[in-house]
């Protein structure tokens, strides 16, 4: 079975080498990167599995790779590392599309847990029907809502919201359980951006009136159609 590749962007030399050894110790190929532009070019290069960003790097900061990445590729898993810890810098990663966030300092062993997630997650086999949400045609593996000969795009975090929302329709999809499932962990700042990503879900629906997005206080939400 050939190695995993990860694609690690980490401007400090020490930190990088020693996230380099350890991944590499768990049989990972690890792409050890010194800044965003010589890891967008090892990116088109290599085509790795998954990528560890850390946010502040000089030349092109995490953030601006990761959106550059997600303009292009909207299934390759992606953790942020990063020393920032408001609330805005976290919601902001989970926005632009990253997977999971770490904050330094942290442990090698939490690390390689959440690389094994998200990696277990993106083997999980695609619906290949389309979905049906009252006059909506929703193709899932697309990421595309259809109405009335409209199309809108949808992120790679929007599109698995909504598909766990279709497939739990008229019940309550639990907040931790979906949490856990979509972003690696249930804590505040994930809980703030699926409430960002539930408000545009609800924006791109509106043109059915019979569709709701139904907040269920303490629980989680419920789609109703």
């Amino acid at each position: 079975m050939s190695k995993t590749t990860i694609l690690l962007a980490e401007d400090e030399p020490a930190l990088g080498q020693i996230i380099k050894e350890s991944l590499e110790t768990r049989d990972f190929n690890v792409l050890l990167c010194e800044n965003g532009n010589i890891a967008m070019d090892v990116y088109h290069k290599e085509s790795p599995q998954i990528l560890v960003l850390d946010v502040m790097m000089p030349k092109k900061d995490g953030f601006t790779l990761a959106k550059e990445i997600r303009a292009i590729d909207d299934a390759i898993p992606i953790i942020f590392l990063t020393a920032k810890s408001q609330t805005k810098d976290v919601v902001e990663g989970f926005n632009i599309g990253g997977n999971d966030y770490l904050k330094k300092p942290f442990s090698m062993e939490e690390l390689i847990v959440r690389i094994n997630n998200l990696l277990n997650r993106t083997q999980v086999q695609k619906s290949s029907e389309i979905l049906k949400i009252g006059n909506y045609s929703f193709d899932f593996p697309k990421q595309i809502l259809h109405f009335d000969g409209i199309e809108q795009q949808l992120t790679h975090r929007e599109s698995h919201l909504l598909f766990h929302l279709v497939q739990n329709k008229n019940k309550v999809l639990d907040r931790s359980l979906i949490l856990n499932k979509l972003w690696g962990i249930d804590d505040f700042f994930t809980a703030r951006s699926m409430d960002v990503f539930i408000t545009k879900l609800r924006k791109k629906l509106k043109k059915d009136d019979s569709i709701q997005i139904i907040n269920v206080r303490g629980f989680g939400y419920k789609l109703v159609f």
